[in-house]
């Protein structure tokens, strides 16, 4: 972990862009704390941002006391808090995971950002991951046919719903934030479409566990995924 962290220090130029790390958090009291603790020795990180997505839990004040900085969404939904954190945050490279993520490895924020820390022309990165038990449902169910459908080069991303991803904060103001579940598959076909496929890549985190959701809410996050891809079809 630390050869990890000593790496990158190397690697950046004497004046670094700066890093903000930010999570879209609701009802997130079970994890979010931890997460936020083992981010923010990094060296990497200049700052945390939680953005509390109407939490009725302690979410807020559990990433307060773990040294987030805590804003309230500026609407509903996942597209709007992360088109929130984009406002909040204030470094140059910004770096999103989710918050319900268990037994969170802070080697994820270091590999994400690292392409960006090394290549100037890198402007978006995609995490890829391998799942610990029955995830992924709306993934091998929805986006990926909508991929192969209407988005065939987009297939090369093999998790293409994650929430871990990182962008130069340029990139990320110039696309539109889907509503909802939609952002992540929206915010990847509107940034390749923008950037263009060779400057976004894909790093390998290893193993993402995550608290599985019911089929109820997966029939929600479905719809916004399909509605997501079909207006930009």
């Amino acid at each position: 972990m630390m050869a990890v962290s000593a790496a990158l220090v190397k690697m950046v130029p004497m004046d670094p862009p700066t890093v903000s790390v930010c999570l879209p958090a609701r009802d997130e009291a079970e994890t979010v704390g931890t997460i936020v603790e083992r981010i923010a020795p990094l060296a990497v990180v200049d700052e945390v941002v939680v953005v509390d997505d109407g939490s009725t839990d302690a979410t807020a004040r559990l990433a307060a006391a773990a040294g987030a900085t805590v804003v309230p969404s500026g609407g509903t939904g996942k597209g709007a808090a992360l088109w929130t954190a984009v406002q909040a945050a204030k470094g140059d490279l910004l770096v999103f995971c989710d918050a319900d993520l268990v037994g969170f490895d802070p080697a994820f924020v270091e590999r994400l950002v690292a392409p960006l820390l090394g290549d100037e022309r890198i402007g978006f990165v995609k995490g890829r991951y391998e799942r610990v038990g029955e995830g992924g449902r709306v993934t091998e169910l929805v986006a990926r046919p909508l991929i192969e459908l209407l988005f065939p080069h987009l297939s090369v991303f093999d998790q293409p719903l994650a929430g871990e991803f990182a962008a130069r904060r340029d990139v990320l103001e110039h696309v539109a934030f889907a509503d909802g579940y939609g952002i992540d598959l929206g915010l990847l076909i509107d940034v390749v479409a923008r950037i263009g496929l060779d400057r976004a890549v894909q790093v390998d985190l290893g193993v993402k566990r995550h608290r599985n959701r019911p089929l109820a809410e997966l029939g929600v996050q479905a719809r916004e995924v399909l509605r997501a891809a079909l207006a930009r079809a």
